[in-house]
């Protein structure tokens, strides 16, 4: 029988795939047998996380598209149908953030994250429907705190990340008919992401972040991949609708230290 992490005739399509968490979520399925597709707007990221992906010596593709284009997003998903078949799991990972207090952000900054996360999401879930395996697709939402903590500075993370876990909950219930479960990863503090470099840009704020984990560490890219492969996974058949932290326990109170101590960085003079 084959293990339960084994992905070997599976075919894996992460949407913002190409850096960060998502990266190293597309090279641990593609470290366990999958076929991989990955997909983000740079060219050239796309070209270098194939040639990374493609060490592990599985079938590895990649396609260049906005997620806030529904033309380019359909269009690579034609493509990884084309050439892989059906989409065994999906991950959908784009996403944008930037910290600004609501008085100093433009209309367009809050739109762009909202397309981004949000429209974004909707955009790969609904235009993938016809190209997932019935029954047995898994699609997973790469998340947020913000979804259900509200932090200064991320009033536009918090709408966007907020309609999405409420994308994966009614999407689970209208497909699960279909045999697709659909679920969200919600990330911690991920050490080494662009993410990370945004929450705590000073040791003295990566020092605060890290105390205020109970688990007293920062995660991985890896603690990230290993619940979405758990979720993809036989072992995780009968989970949908689920929103799951992997944050060490930080959602379960240090989040608010932390973005305080960012909130009263970012008000510094020259700093906002």
């Amino acid at each position: 029988m084959k293990h339960a992490l084994n992905f070997t005739d599976k075919t894996v399509f992460v949407v913002g795939g190409t850096s960060g968490i998502n990266l190293g979520v597309a090279e641990a399925f593609a470290a366990n047998g999958a076929r991989v597709a990955v997909a983000s707007r740079s060219q050239s990221k796309v070209d270098a996380a194939i040639t990374r992906l493609s060490s592990h010596g599985g079938a590895v593709i990649g396609f260049a598209a906005d997620v806030r284009d529904i033309e380019a997003v359909k269009g690579s998903l034609a493509g990884v149908h084309q050439q892989f078949g059906t989409i065994d799991v999906l991950i959908s990972g784009a996403a944008g953030n930037f910290p600004a207090l609501a008085l100093g952000m433009s209309p367009n900054g809050f739109k762009s994250v909202v397309d981004i996360d949000l429209l974004g999401t909707f955009h790969v879930l609904q235009a993938a429907y016809p190209y997932l395996t019935k029954p047995g697709a898994a699609i997973i939402n790469i998340s947020a705190p913000q979804a259900f903590i509200p932090m200064e500075l991320q009033v536009h993370v918090c709408a966007a990340k907020a309609g999405v876990d409420m994308v994966t909950r009614v999407l689970a219930m209208e497909w699960g008919p279909d045999g697709i479960r659909v679920n969200s990863i919600v990330p911690g503090p991920i050490a080494g992401t662009e993410g990370m470099a945004r929450l705590a840009p000073t040791p003295e704020l990566q020092r605060q972040v890290v105390d205020s984990v109970p688990l007293r560490r920062n995660g991985t890219p890896m603690d990230i991949a290993n619940m979405a492969m758990f979720l993809a996974s036989p072992l995780a058949a009968y989970v949908s609708g689920a929103i799951i932290p992997v944050d060490g326990g930080w959602s379960l109170g240090g989040v608010s230290s932390a973005m305080a101590g960012l909130a009263a960085f970012a008000k510094q003079p020259g700093k906002g």
